[in-house]
């Protein structure tokens, strides 16, 4: 657009992606309800499949040029059965793991369902490189659809995966033990009334788990680049690194925090160093060489990774398994939706208002560690007294 700034460019890129980031908590609802009434199963099935035909459906959009104005109203459409499909896979994946998890295991199960972000973060940065050896007219012509398309072999060899794992056992022993309350109560309402405490505390708890990623990683590349004059190469690969780095320490850090048998203080210890060590990364990141670049991201990811890989399976075992996969869903999805697609936004008027200055930046990505600890403390009594009282057998 004529006369447009970097920072109204940039500004309204944020803004389209955190578009997508709203239809999340939709999928979180509707699939949180399906997962805890007809199982985690069914519902993580019915998301593979949404989440396949829309991304391969991408690949195959009609330009503008033959379709004219229905195809971005249709890229619209997919994005948000896309969005959809993501708000209700993640809590059942976590679930899935952990409720087949032996006891005293949950924890650490559960963190390998959240190895999907280190992994996408490898894959989409090697994505990145691939696409820069292409000759730019391929690419434009066809070239970029080759990544959705390639999600139908995804879709297939994931459909059979899935097909083939057993039902939660603690969703069969909830269904068979709770009926009474499961032809009373459907779970969103059940939920809202008997867990709003527990919710909001999950949803703090949950903040820092997905805004470190939209700040630490796609806002940085853009204040890197623009602000600090760092070629994009040269941060990219630094990220591809700290990406590895995370996909290492993650499972190390759950069977960590499963040994110490106090997943909370494991969590608060993993909040405090990323409230510290975003001073560092950021002076590091002013010495504008590839060493220092990286060393400062490892530094702060090895707290998000710790944190990261504990807190699915913590927030989970603050609920009774009946109502789990919807109560999960919310915290999660509606965090993300605040905390995932505004934090880019926030990142690009505070660099702009201070003039590239990256103090208040470090400044904001304390501050959502702090709400983070803050949810993770809050909600520590209410996930000892759930295990106390024998109501979350698979997480104790």
């Amino acid at each position: 657009m004529a006369g447009e700034t970097p920072f109204l460019g940039t500004l309204s890129a944020f803004g389209a992606f955190a578009v997508g980031f709203f239809a999340r908590p939709a999928g979180g609802l509707i699939f949180g309800h399906l997962g805890d009434r007809y199982g985690r199963k069914r519902a993580l099935i019915a998301t593979l499949v949404m989440m396949g035909l829309a991304t391969s459906g991408i690949g195959l959009l009609p330009t503008y040029a033959t379709a004219g104005v229905w195809a971005p109203v249709a890229l619209v459409l997919l994005r948000l059965f896309q969005g959809i499909a993501v708000g209700g896979e993640w809590g059942g994946a976590v679930l899935l793991a952990a409720e087949h998890a032996p006891r005293g295991r949950s924890t650490y199960f559960a963190s390998f369902a959240q190895l999907g972000s280190p992994a996408g973060q490898i894959l989409s940065l090697l994505a990145f490189r691939l696409a820069g050896l292409m000759d730019k007219e391929a690419f434009l012509a066809w070239g970029w659809r080759l990544p959705f398309l390639a999600s139908v072999v995804l879709l297939a060899v994931g459909f059979v995966i899935r097909l083939g794992v057993a039902e939660s056992p603690a969703f069969q022993a909830s269904q068979a033990a709770d009926r009474e309350a499961l032809a009373r109560d459907t779970p969103i309402p059940e939920v809202l009334r008997t867990q709003r405490g527990p919710l909001l505390m999950a949803i703090a708890a949950n903040t820092f788990a997905i805004a470190s990623v939209y700040l630490y990683q796609v806002f940085l590349i853009t204040f890197a680049v623009q602000y600090l004059h760092i070629e994009r190469a040269v941060i990219l690969d630094a990220l591809l690194i700290t990406a590895v780095v995370q996909f290492v320490v993650q499972p190390v850090a759950a069977r960590v925090a499963e040994r110490l048998g106090d997943e909370s203080r494991f969590l608060q210890l993993s909040l405090v160093w990323c409230i510290l060590t975003p001073y560092p990364l950021f002076l590091l990141l002013e010495t504008r060489s590839f060493a220092g670049i990286t060393l400062g991201l490892c530094l702060i990811q090895l707290g998000i990774a710790s944190f990261y890989a504990v807190v699915a399976g913590y927030v989970a075992s603050a609920f009774p398994t009946r109502v789990r996969y919807t109560a999960i869903s919310i915290g999660y999805q509606f965090s993300g939706a605040v905390a995932g697609g505004l934090t880019p936004i926030v990142g690009t008027v505070l660099a702009e208002a201070s003039g590239g200055a990256w103090l208040p930046i470090a400044l904001f990505g304390t501050m959502l560690a702090v709400i983070s600890l803050l949810g993770i403390t809050l909600l520590r009594p209410h996930v000892r007294a759930l295990r106390r009282w024998g109501g979350d057998e698979t997480t104790t």
